[in-house]
């Protein structure tokens, strides 16, 4: 399989604080592929260096976005990285309470549209073009996380794990080819994590994307995922499959237990 993103020995420093330290990795197209290790590990340091949160200290990050020339992304501002194809959920929700669902999912059409203030303004047709695109979209994206039933409720209204759900529906919106969710069962009861990972695989087969996540639940991981990398201290120490992993005696130590 196609290598979509590569990062090549990515550093990050925080004063004396060595958060990452040379992170050499590779995510492939339309695979599931887990980050996991312990608090502190480095890894949602890790997605912020990759989606323009951080500049890494040294190193770099290259993405192969389908049928186009790849681009290194390290210190490109988030909402460029975005447009080119990059899109993320957050460990925590981030959602426009006093919007309704697919407003907030409408949000995410933004860096897909190209009308400006004056067709808003003035109600151009390529305008009210656009914004019938984008309330379509939008709303086949709900019914793909069956949420569609929801569109007019407001945001915070829902409950917590379908804000969750709601959260990867924006992402989405933004068309990207990699999706980087950070911790997306984190909160959620054992019936929510199960439909949860339903959903990932789901999305993965229907829109032919990549998708990459941190995740502290090993059930799920190891269920879905294609592959897993394993951080401690800011260092990726074993890769491989869930198989593999689980097998890994410096994972059992460092984080699986002895």
């Amino acid at each position: 399989m196609a290598v979509v993103l590569k990062t090549d020995k990515i550093t990050k420093s925080f004063g004396g604080l060595l958060a990452l330290d040379e992170m050499t990795l590779d995510f492939r197209e339309q695979e599931i592929v887990a980050l996991i290790g312990p608090n502190g590990a480095g890894k949602t340091t890790f997605f912020n260096n990759i989606t323009g949160m951080y500049t890494p200290t040294s190193g770099t990050v290259e993405i192969f976005p389908p049928n186009q020339k790849s681009v290194k992304i390290q210190g490109m501002k988030p909402n460029l990285i975005t447009e080119l194809g990059l899109a993320r959920t957050f460990q925590n929700i981030r959602l426009f309470g006093n919007m309704t669902v697919i407003e907030n999912v409408m949000v995410g059409r933004h860096c897909r549209t190209k009308s400006h203030i004056f067709g808003a303004v003035f109600q151009t047709s390529s305008f009210k073009r656009e914004e019938k695109e984008s309330v379509e979209k939008s709303f086949a994206l709900l019914e793909m996380i069956n949420m569609s039933h929801l569109a007019g409720n407001l945001a915070k209204n829902l409950s917590y794990a379908d804000q969750r759900r709601l959260e990867i529906a924006r992402a989405l919106a933004t068309d990207p080819f990699l999706l980087l969710l950070d911790e997306p069962a984190a909160g959620m009861n054992p019936q929510e994590t199960e439909d949860l990972d339903q959903l990932i695989v789901h999305l993965r087969d229907e829109l032919k994307i990549t998708i990459l996540l941190i995740e502290h639940d090993m059930k799920l991981v190891m269920k879905i995922s294609d592959r897993i990398f394993v951080m401690n201290q800011g260092r990726l120490i074993a890769q491989g499959t869930p198989v593999e992993i689980q097998n890994n005696p410096e994972v059992i130590k460092a984080y699986l237990g002895e």
